[in-house]
């Protein structure tokens, strides 16, 4: 018989605080005490919340009332077998499964995958690439949160592509619409020697108590989580809405590696994460996280789209009174005051750690960062990887927010043959400092929110750069289709943020420029440049910002950003136009 007086595990504690939560607040909504119970009570609790302060709920929020996403797969697998793609809010319906109806940049579904940590087996890899042979387009994006989406799925295809993935052990339960989506960690967890916390373990297990707990399919609006533990690769996670990252703290004895909480970020409003001054331990970052999810969930704004982000909850509220509201969900001791440690600095990034052969930290091995063009993969490409992952590797593939992969564990012996193999299937294993760090979103050929076709844009700037720019250290470019930003386009030395042009014949495909954004500890937002630039004339621009930088630096240690800052933009702007034939 069990002990009535056994203390809870982490697990049954977060599931009885939901409970009482949810009975606690039936009484105070529509219909008192007969309201409906159960797990979608913090979500129904959010809506009437927002009623209460007299706002009208949007239309998504009515249709999530009336019945949950979750429960309308059947929905989902009709539609497929009539034909019918979805109308209105059915179309954030299939998104809760991870299936996104695209039109009309294109007539068919995009799915977005969940790959905690953005770790995918060889055997998996085959699989997907199996799945785009049959049901998609023959390719696969590498996507911004370290994970992997396929495109021109077909109106009948969808369920074939959700059970195929299931098959796999892919689960995209909420990989979409109003939820958390693909939680991002170090790319290079437990092989990089400079890591203070190997965060795939921790990412996962992240990853299945949202996947396992309903109450947290009922946020506002989509959210981001990112943990980055403190390695030479950069996670971005000061872009997203929780931002855990890894700190060392001196002691008498062993330091000890706690976690900086920041919360607010998105870049693409004007936001990173803003550090709340608080830490804890990594086994408190899943309750830490369920905790600030629900009070999200309670307050969030429902009645505007646009604004209905962490970061504006924040704004409205201030962070002190939302911690406040965190802390009542947490047990005692749970966030810790960061001024009550001493911390040690941590190491620098490398924006070169994910492309090229590296050591491990585990002796006579190390990993190959492959470069793919913007992101794609082809199904050959795919099966390629997957293949010389097995044959020199131990079949683990990590993806990263740079959209590119690692491959890890290569004997050191077998490196030089593993780039052959990899030379010979047509990928690119050499730093460069033009296309190491070039990142691009679907654009208008495949998202209905672009206004240019930022992939083949970017791989038009790249090839002219290569040609005319000998660049001797690494800058990052990020082009993005709008204001979702989901290239991060204001972290960017240089980001182009696509736009229209308007000309006597005709309206063309442009950019916005933005320079001197950066991340990790010298974090900082672009600042606006250039604006209505062709997409013709911009690898040019591009071009002569650079040879301004080479010309006029102090020497190789002033990075682009450091240039830009001192030289000022509008001094800048007046070089390049002296050096290239573009009306201002």
């Amino acid at each position: 018989m069990s002990n009535d007086n056994a203390a809870f595990t982490d697990s049954q504690a977060l599931y009885l605080e939901g409970l009482a939560r949810g009975l606690s607040i039936m009484k105070d909504l529509p219909g008192g005490s007969d309201a409906p119970a159960g797990p979608d009570a913090p979500m129904l609790e959010g809506q009437h919340n927002n009623e209460q302060l007299g706002r009208e709920l949007v239309p998504e929020e009515k249709m999530k009332r009336e019945r949950h996403p979750l429960d309308r797969w059947n929905e989902l697998v009709a539609r497929a077998e009539n034909g019918e793609f979805p109308k209105g809010t059915d179309v954030l319906v299939t998104k809760f499964f991870g299936m996104f109806y695209v039109a009309p940049a294109q007539d068919s579904f995009m799915c977005r995958l969940r790959l905690p940590n953005g770790t995918i087996s060889s055997y998996q890899l085959r699989g997907v690439s199996g799945l785009a042979r049959r049901f998609a387009g023959p390719y696969a994006h590498v996507t911004t949160r370290a994970s992997l989406q396929l495109r021109e799925i077909g109106v009948g295809d969808p369920i074939k592509v959700l059970n195929g993935l299931y098959a796999l052990g892919i689960v995209n339960k909420g990989a979409g619409a109003d939820n958390v989506r693909n939680i991002t960690g170090s790319p290079l967890s437990g092989i990089d020697a400079d890591e203070l916390y190997d965060t795939r373990t921790l990412t996962l297990e992240l990853n299945n108590h949202i996947l396992n707990t309903r109450e947290l399919f009922g946020l506002p609006r989509k959210f981001n989580i990112s943990i980055d533990g403190g390695g030479r690769a950069a996670v971005l996670a000061e872009t997203n809405d929780i931002a855990f990252r890894a700190v060392r703290a001196a002691g008498d004895g062993e330091p000890e590696v706690l976690f900086r909480l920041g919360l607010g970020g998105i870049t693409g409003h004007g936001d990173f994460a803003s550090d709340t001054g608080l830490l804890l331990r990594p086994a408190q970052v899943v309750r830490v996280s369920d905790a600030i999810l629900r009070v999200f969930i309670a307050h969030g704004d429902r009645s505007d789209r646009k604004k209905a982000r962490l970061k504006y909850l924040l704004d409205a509220w201030g962070q002190a009174r939302f911690l406040d509201e965190v802390k009542a969900l947490l047990p005692e001791q749970v966030l810790l005051p960061a001024s009550d440690f001493e911390l040690v600095a941590t190491p620098d990034i490398d924006r070169y750690a994910h492309i090229g052969v590296h050591a491990q930290k585990q002796p006579g091995l190390s990993y190959i960062g492959v470069a793919t063009p913007v992101g794609r993969l082809s199904c050959d490409d795919m099966d390629a990887i997957a293949d010389i992952a097995d044959r020199y590797g131990s079949g683990t593939i990590r993806l990263t927010v740079w959209q590119n992969l690692v491959l890890s564990d290569i004997a050191d012996g077998e490196i030089d043959e593993a780039l052959r193999a990899l030379a010979a299937a047509g990928f690119d294993t050499t730093p460069n400092a033009i296309r190491s760090n070039l990142v691009a979103c679907t654009g208008n050929a495949g998202c209905k929110f672009a206004a240019s076709d930022t992939k083949r844009h970017a791989m038009e700037i790249a090839a002219h750069l290569d040609e005319k720019v000998a660049l001797d250290v690494p800058v990052n470019i990020h082009l993005t289709g709008c204001h979702h930003s989901c290239a991060q386009h204001y972290i960017g030395d240089i980001g182009l943020i696509a736009c229209k042009v308007m000309t006597e014949d005709a309206d063309l495909e442009g950019y916005d420029i933005v320079l001197g954004g950066d991340y990790g500890a010298r974090a900082a937002l672009a600042e606006p440049f250039w604006a209505g630039i062709t997409a013709e004339a911009t690898p040019v621009i591009i071009e002569q910002l650079l040879l301004c930088y080479l010309d006029k630096r102090t020497g190789v240690e002033e990075s682009f950003r450091d240039f830009v800052a001192r030289i000022t933009l509008e001094t800048l702007k007046s070089l390049v136009l002296e050096r290239a034939d573009i009306a201002a």
